[in-house]
């Protein structure tokens, strides 16, 4: 076999959620141009439509699902309608993630936490057991985008840290329990990427100088640098690899 048969994805259904820019989009993409059927989807309606239309201009298969990650019916909702739509799912992204909260950890409220694990942990817990039936089918594909802070805390971003990490064993244990079922689950980490959610950081002159003095290489990466990485893990040019991480930081946390 031609090594670039193991990266097409034709056949293959795909959640990706918060998928309706930054890195999300990038991997809805990625997936989208080797074939794949791609559900995109993130809170709300308007922006996974205005997204779908650009795919299906392009013309890829997609359906625009909106999903809050905190609200288990909406999950629920997301599940079945892909189901319905494209009859099984291969691959789930697990990309959309929150963080209202910047500081010391003693300073965050019980609010904050419920929020943060609801949507970066419990979320991504229940779409992936949701969907074990049908990625069993095939021997699927559950990717959990976590963060660097997952595995080298930063100041200022404790719960979020904390959400992260949890997300890295939570594909540890999938990939164990699930294994034996041809179902693969691993973690992505990734740096510091140019996207909405981290404008805080890369407009930071101060945080930014900091970051790129840390990098074996001084650069800020654009979300298409983890929609390869997300691509491999997906296909079949990854069939041996499950329960891991796999950093794409610039070097940070060598």
């Amino acid at each position: 076999m031609n090594i670039s048969q193991k990266f097409d994805l034709t056949g293959k259904t795909a959640i990706v959620t918060g998928s309706s820019k930054g890195i999300g989009l990038a991997i809805a993409k990625a997936f989208a141009q080797q074939g794949a059927k791609v559900v995109i989807s993130s809170r709300k309606q308007e922006a996974v439509d205005e997204v779908a239309k650009e795919f299906e201009n392009e013309g890829q298969i997609v359906a625009a699902i909106a999903c809050h990650m905190g609200d288990s019916n909406q999950i629920q909702n997301l599940v079945e309608e892909t189901v319905k739509k494209f009859g099984g799912i291969d691959v789930v992204v697990n990309n959309a993630a929150t963080n209202p909260i910047f500081g010391n950890i003693q300073d965050a409220d019980g609010g904050a936490f419920d929020k943060i694990m609801g949507v970066n942990v419990k979320g991504p817990w229940e779409l992936a057991t949701l969907a074990y039936p049908h990625l069993k089918e095939n021997g699927g594909s559950v990717i959990n985008i976590s963060s660097i802070e997952g595995i080298t805390p930063g100041q200022g971003l404790g719960l979020y840290s904390v959400s992260k990490s949890a997300l890295i064993t939570l594909s540890k244990v999938l990939a164990r329990e699930w294994g034996h079922e041809g179902i693969r689950a691993n973690t992505i980490c990734p740096g510091l990427i140019k996207t909405k959610f981290s404008e805080a950081l890369t407009s930071n002159e101060h945080i930014l100088k900091h970051v790129l003095a840390k990098q074996a290489l001084p650069q800020v990466a654009e979300p298409i640098d983890i929609a390869g990485l997300a691509l491999f893990l997906a296909s079949d040019a990854s069939s041996f690899c499950t329960g891991q991480e796999f950093t794409a930081d610039g070097g940070y946390t060598i």
